[in-house]
């Protein structure tokens, strides 16, 4: 089975999601969201959008992809 693309063209593609931000993040809207969708073709992955454009392309990430860019970040 082929792996699924890692770029969502629209988080509209991702309908039923819930979009979490960080409870760091201020009301100036200038971060990124997260989501995991359950099913389709982005299921088990974690998607990343831009928070100042709901509507606009995602990144999908496998959870070990995410641990460790956040590990990085640190």
């Amino acid at each position: 089975m082929p792996a699924p693309p890692r770029t969502i063209p629209s988080s509209t593609d991702l309908p039923g999601v819930r979009w979490l931000r960080s409870s760091y993040s201020t009301g100036a809207n200038n971060c990124v969201e997260t989501a995991r969708p359950a099913d389709g073709p982005w299921a088990g992955l974690l998607a990343v959008r831009d928070s100042k454009n709901p509507a606009g392309p995602a990144l999908a990430f496998s959870p070990g992809s995410w641990a460790r860019f956040v590990a990085g970040t640190g």
